[in-house]
């Protein structure tokens, strides 16, 4: 209900932002369409013009987009009560759904059949990479399409090839410092298009490398940097957190193995709301429930300072062309570690009939281009079958 003076009630936006949070299975395009039909065309509370600025400004930013879209249209209502209760109700559903899953999933002896299905949806996780990667491609080129005058019409494409490439070893090789590749990646395009840059990005950029580059504690401060990285310094889309997680949860802090892994990616995509939820089945991992809640509430906090404190100068963000000429490098490098992701999350399946599902799952994705969530449970479905018929699942 509408309060007295016209504005937009704070139990409306939690009963609309939380419907959508339990609704919004498929990702980003999933969660834009529903808000989309809930501000624009079911109440008009905002015009499609503002919607689509919306849209255009939180893909500027670093961290899950359609999560920011879901805070900053709640902002638009009710200014920052609003954005923190629409964005908290966008969130929850799917983070108390993966906290369970992860108990399941991730506990010390879960059922066979669980094994089964964890195995089964894992394995289609790097198809999902490669199709992730494959649908931000054409947004990227036609940024370098539209920008050709910097350097000729074959200078833009061939930094874009370098970018994705230097993303997809880096995704390989360089596992948590990967985010220092999508920065200077962005820093690249800024120097090549500006000789002498803007006096107020000198107060900016250069901070980006040194928190990149901030030592790791460990215990909960590990956590919280792992947490932080998939939040504030991630962009392109939530499946780019996944080669920012992996070294970290796996090798470097030894949270999970190589198959809890998989697992929690898959959790990720199956759930409903944003994909960065993959982080607090790392945090539950790495310390339980409160773990996953910790981490949670770190990856999710920077959005909500985004729009909170940024959302008045969204248009001048947009309009400032040292953002443009940044988000130009690295959005490629985004691509590229996406893609690259895939070799290492195809390396960590260890049984043979895994690999059939892999190939399954290529032909479904990348190349069908059919839906990821009916994928991967089709997926833990054959894992299922395969751990009935007696096949390895652990």
């Amino acid at each position: 209900m509408a309060e007295q003076d016209g504005r937009v009630g704070l139990g409306t936006i939690a009963r609309e932002w939380g419907r959508i949070g339990v609704l919004g299975f498929g990702g980003p395009p999933a969660h834009i369409l529903l808000l989309r039909r809930l501000c624009v065309e079911r109440h008009r509370r905002l015009s499609a013009e503002e919607f689509e600025d919306g849209v255009a400004a939180t893909n500027l930013l670093p961290g899950p987009a359609s999560t920011q879209l879901a805070i900053f249209t709640a902002w638009r209502l009710r200014g920052t009560p609003g954005a923190l209760t629409g964005g908290f109700f966008f969130i929850a559903p799917g983070l108390v759904m993966i906290i369970a899953l992860s108990a399941l999933f991730l506990g010390g002896d879960p059922p066979r059949w669980v094994l089964g299905a964890a195995a089964g949806a894992g394995a289609a996780v790097p198809a999902v990479a490669v199709q992730a990667a494959a649908a931000l491609v054409p947004a990227g080129l036609a940024r370098i399409g539209a920008t050709r005058a910097a350097g000729g019409a074959a200078g833009p494409r061939l930094r874009w090839a370098g970018y994705a490439l230097a993303g997809a070893t880096a995704a390989v090789l360089a596992g948590p410092w990967l985010v220092l590749v999508l920065l200077a990646a962005g820093l690249t395009e800024v120097a090549v298009r500006r000789a002498r840059p803007a006096p107020g990005r000198r107060r900016t950029a250069p901070l980006l490398p040194v928190l990149a580059a901030a030592p790791a504690a460990g215990g909960l401060g590990a956590l919280a940097w792992v947490a932080l990285k998939v939040g504030a310094l991630s962009y392109g889309g939530g499946f780019v957190i996944i080669p920012l997680m992996q070294a970290d949860a796996v090798h470097r802090h030894h949270w999970m193995t190589d198959g809890q892994f998989l697992n929690a990616v898959a959790l990720g995509q199956i759930t409903p709301g944003p994909v960065v939820h993959t982080v607090a089945a790392v945090g539950y991992a790495a310390a339980g429930p409160a773990g996953a809640l910790f981490a949670a509430a770190v990856a999710f906090a920077p959005s909500f300072a985004f729009v909170v404190f940024g959302a008045a100068h969204f248009d001048r963000l947009r309009a400032d062309a040292r953002v443009q000429d940044f988000l130009t490098g690295a959005g490629p490098a985004t691509v590229g570690a996406v893609a690259g992701s895939a070799l290492p999350l195809a390396l960590a399946l260890h049984h043979g009939w895994q690999f059939a599902v892999l190939a399954a799952a290529v032909g479904w994705l990348p190349v069908a281009r059919r839906g990821v969530v009916g994928c991967l449970l089709a997926a833990g479905g054959l894992g299922v079958l395969a751990a009935a018929a007696g096949l390895p699942v652990a």
